[in-house]
């Protein structure tokens, strides 16, 4: 009944299907919000400084008054009137000093201009209704305040057209007074400021700079202010001014036509898409400073703990190795379980590589899963009575597992794969741990056999810094969460008293140790049990074993959560191992893509110099922690030379594993067991000759 089970599970799995729609949806939106978040807060190609004039305004300006306009050739200035002031306030709006400006403006009954800056109008949309609503008169200091006579023709045309779209969106009209930034009496726009000036005129602006200092009050003024604390200060004494008769806008003191119009529909929500793509944009840049903290202490806490308990695993004095003089050495016989599906390329490599095993006490049991190929063939003429060959439709990996289980004659399991070639004295290291009553299962060592490709040297990396310093920290932490498939020895009790390997998940391997932790066993590393494995060697093999994998992880995860409220070693291992894949194995990978976009987006928009430091920096940190890895396997740390590179292609690719894995398993996809394309390969590394094809004639 319950192989009829796991056949119909697996039956009914699929293929998994990609659920991308939503995040082709988003990310144009999110980084064109944040590449325009950058442009323009950041002012990239905004100068913020001006060159000092060679060629000065024209004549009539210069003598002329504060207000400009220019229509063809011709100059027109206007000046206040007598005992007139117009109060002006450049930059903003302030959050702080434009609502108390505002209030002391209401006090006295004056009205004023405000000329406002796009990019702060966006963000406080707020406050540009208010100054509207007050009855002061809005203009334009440009979108960022950059110096207009220094920008790019493209930089001069979006300084002034953004900052239309933003008082478009936020307040609903469209202004023709403009006060160019880093000026302020008329003859300070010469030189290049005097040729943006015309170009601004020549889109129907009226061009407002402001008196002298040294003018009077009372001979009519426009005055300058920014707004700050000392514009506060300023206004306030001026406004007590018994020599000013009236305080009034720009355009109401010159005598000038209005200096606004409604916007059509269609301009304010144009202008109000600019305010949410500015929203948008801050709000990101925001979260990912605050992500991009997470990640990194996350990222620093790993590796610390990676190196603390590496290091005390090697230093401690353990109860679970052999030589210690309270355990005898593990003789006993042992059943070798290999399941396998189409793996002709590499299945007689696996089986002779245990047939030499230093430990001669083996049944070994190969089950072929339905192959279309010649595996159980090949494995069938290996002449030697230790091996048994089972044949069964296709049904899965755990379905496969249990048939060899039910077949087992020995009390002692060791589970592997049938793409994985084993040192002779593995299979016996591999036992040792098992002489302690409470241990119920041994992760052995799995390192990459076919790594000469470049692929392949990340995926070996991969497999020594990732996997086996993980398993040497769970070790000691009493929470391994998973033993490979690859190289694994069970108690056959053990595995009986949890109802063999189950295929409720994809990850039978995790799933299987987390139900022998639940059960009160513990899980120990026995890193001199060593087995060769075959890795992908194409992106999209290792996309889908990577897939299958990270998914399986996710549903072991979740039928084992109870672990976390559990007492004994089943709490141990929920409280400590549960949490530590959580943290480090799905959330830091879905925040992980957040520290490169802002690297990216530091190195565009920030500091050049400052996010290449910290890039270096933690890239310096992993090959440190990589390297002591390497020097604890026994590997050269001369591998460590493709680890950059790693970086660049291998890392996203496991990052997008992590978020279509959480996609697939919110939405309920499932995927079934699913197998690569085998060469062999993996026997190289221990001096086997590659076995494919081998079949004898008959």
């Amino acid at each position: 009944m319950r192989r009829r089970s796991n056949r119909g599970r697996h039956a009914q799995s699929r293929d998994p299907r990609g659920h991308w729609l939503l995040l082709i949806l988003v990310l144009p939106v999110m980084f064109g919000a944040l590449l325009f978040e950058g442009w323009t807060t950041h002012e990239v190609d905004a100068a913020k400084t001006r060159r000092d004039c060679t060629t000065p305004v024209p004549r009539a300006v210069a003598q002329g008054g504060p207000v400009v306009r220019i229509s063809g050739g011709s100059v027109k200035s206007a000046a206040m009137p007598a005992r007139t002031v117009a109060l002006t306030y450049d930059g903003g709006p302030d959050p702080v000093w434009t609502p108390r400006l505002l209030d002391l403006l209401r006090r006295h009954h004056a009205h004023a201009t405000f000329f406002l800056r796009g990019a702060e109008a966006a963000e406080r949309p707020d406050l540009v209704r208010r100054i509207r609503a007050e009855g002061h008169e809005i203009g334009s200091n440009t979108y960022t305040g950059a110096a207009m006579g220094e920008a790019s023709p493209l930089r001069a045309h979006l300084e002034l057209s953004l900052t239309q779209k933003a008082l478009a969106g936020s307040a609903g009209i469209d202004t023709r007074l403009l006060r160019m930034p880093l000026t302020t009496a008329v003859d300070t726009m010469c030189g290049p400021e005097w040729r943006a000036a015309r170009d601004a005129a020549a889109q129907g602006y009226t061009l407002v700079a402001a008196d002298r200092w040294f003018r009077k009050s009372a001979q009519g003024v426009i005055r300058q202010y920014a707004q700050t604390g000392t514009a506060y200060e300023e206004t306030e004494k001026l406004l007590g001014n018994r020599n000013v008769k009236e305080f009034t806008t720009v355009t109401a003191g010159a005598g000038l036509a209005q200096a606004d119009r409604p916007v059509s529909v269609l301009e304010r929500w144009q202008g109000t898409g600019l305010i949410w793509a500015k929203a948008l944009g801050h709000t990101f840049v925001s979260i990912m400073t605050w992500v991009l903290g997470i990640a990194g202490a996350l990222g620093v806490l790993r590796l610390a703990l990676l190196i603390l308990f590496a290091r005390a695993h090697v230093r401690r004095l353990t109860r679970f190795r052999p030589g210690s003089p309270r355990l005898r050495e593990i003789t006993d016989p042992v059943t070798v379980l290999v399941p396998a599906y189409n793996e002709e390329a590499g299945i007689e490599s696996t089986v002779r590589s245990l047939l030499a095993s230093s430990h001669r006490q083996l049944q070994v049991i190969v089950i072929d899963d339905g192959s279309t190929d010649r595996t159980a063939d090949l494995a069938t003429w290996i002449d030697d009575p230790r091996v048994q060959v089972i044949r069964q439709a296709n049904a899965g990996k755990a379905a496969a597992l249990n048939t060899g289980l039910s077949h087992a004659r020995c009390d002692i399991v060791v589970m592997v794969d049938a793409d994985t070639v084993f040192e002779p004295d593995a299979v016996h290291r591999l036992i040792q741990p098992l002489a302690h009553a409470a241990v119920g299962a041994v992760s052995g060592n799995t390192k990459v056999g076919n790594r000469r490709g470049l692929l392949g040297r990340w995926q070996h990396l991969e497999y020594v810094f990732g996997f086996n310093l993980d398993r040497r920290m769970f070790e000691v932490l009493e929470c391994m969460p998973t033993v490979p498939g690859a190289i694994g020895a069970f108690r056959r009790d053990a595995l009986m008293g949890v109802g063999g390997v189950s295929a409720d998940t994809l990850a039978e391997d995790t799933d299987l140790t987390m139900a022998l932790w639940e059960a009160g066993w513990r899980v120990v590393y026995e890193e001199s049990a060593i087995a060769w494995t075959e890795v992908p060697t194409s992106l999209r093999q290792l996309w889908r074993q990577r897939y299958r994998w990270c998914f399986g992880t996710l549903q072991a995860m979740w039928k084992h959560r109870r672990a976390t409220v559990e007492v004994g070693p089943a709490g141990r291992f929920g409280r400590r191992g549960l949490t530590y894949l959580t943290l480090f194995q799905v959330a830091l990978p879905l925040l992980a893509p957040v520290v490169d976009v802002f690297a990216l987006y530091g190195a565009l928009f920030r500091s050049p110099v400052q996010s290449a430091g910290v890039w270096l920096a933690f890239l310096a940190l992993q090959l440190a922690v990589a390297g002591y890895a390497l020097r604890l396997d026994g590997e050269r740390v001369r591998a460590l030379w493709s680890m950059p590179f790693q970086l660049f292609v291998y890392r996203q690719l496991m990052y997008l594993v992590v978020i279509q894995s959480v996609a697939a398993f919110l939405l309920g996809t499932r995927l079934k067991w699913q197998r690569m394309h085998r060469s062999g390969t993996a026997a190289e590394q221990i001096g086997q000759p590659v076995a494919y094809g081998s079949l004898p004639s008959r």
